[in-house]
């Protein structure tokens, strides 16, 4: 049994002489000199503060987005009510049995007050509207829905607003739909002036 065990933790020794002289297994550190043990140290430690700092930026960013844009979402739904509020305005415009009455007057005169307010409030908190009429179309804040026709003005420029853009400071709450000008297509308007006097001769031939 002696024998054995002296066997085995002869066996055991060398085995770990094997591993101390292996390479591959030798730590690296070991082979460093004191002055480049110290240099790895301080590059990990550089990397180290490196991305705490990062980290601290992100957080302070996330902080300052929150503070500055936390209601973003409220901010959109609200513009909801800008909108039905200028539907209804031009629903009741255009009842037959309103027209030209005071009632129809002093409805549209509290809708707007109430619009107002609301624009003012929105005004306050950094919400501003797009301009549009007049601007050459951006697509980072313009929604180009439809083209007009317009020799007067240069391809590209809104002529007609269809529903308000804001911002919320430098975020877009919402593009401005929009129509824009194109160039009058001759053909088209050659084809036109032919028809209307084909129609005119054909009148003429009538009577």
């Amino acid at each position: 049994m002696e024998k054995e065990e002296n066997q085995n933790s002869h066996s055991d020794s060398k085995e770990e002489i094997k591993e101390n002289k292996d390479p591959k297994k030798t730590s690296k550190n070991k082979d460093l000199k004191p002055e480049d043990k110290i240099k790895e140290l301080e590059d990990k430690l550089a990397r180290a503060y490196a991305e705490i700092e990062n980290q601290r930026r992100r957080f302070e960013k996330e902080k300052d987005d929150a503070f500055d844009y936390g209601g973003f979402s409220l901010a959109r739904e609200t513009l909801n009510l800008i909108d039905n509020l200028e539907r209804s305005k031009l629903a009741l415009k255009s009842d037959e049995n309103l027209k030209n009455s005071e009632a129809l007057k002093k409805t549209v005169n509290h809708l707007n007050v109430i619009q107002k307010d609301m624009i003012s409030i929105l005004k306050k908190n950094n919400i501003e509207e797009i301009k549009s009429i007049d601007q050459k179309l951006d697509p980072n804040l313009h929604q180009a829905m439809m083209e007009v026709e317009d020799d007067n003005k240069e391809p590209g420029t809104i002529v007609q607003e269809i529903q308000k853009g804001f911002m919320m400071k430098d975020r877009l709450l919402r593009p401005s739909l929009v129509a824009v000008s194109k160039k009058i297509n001759k053909k088209d308007e050659n084809l036109k002036q032919d028809q209307k006097s084909e129609e005119n001769q054909s009148k003429s031939n009538e009577n």
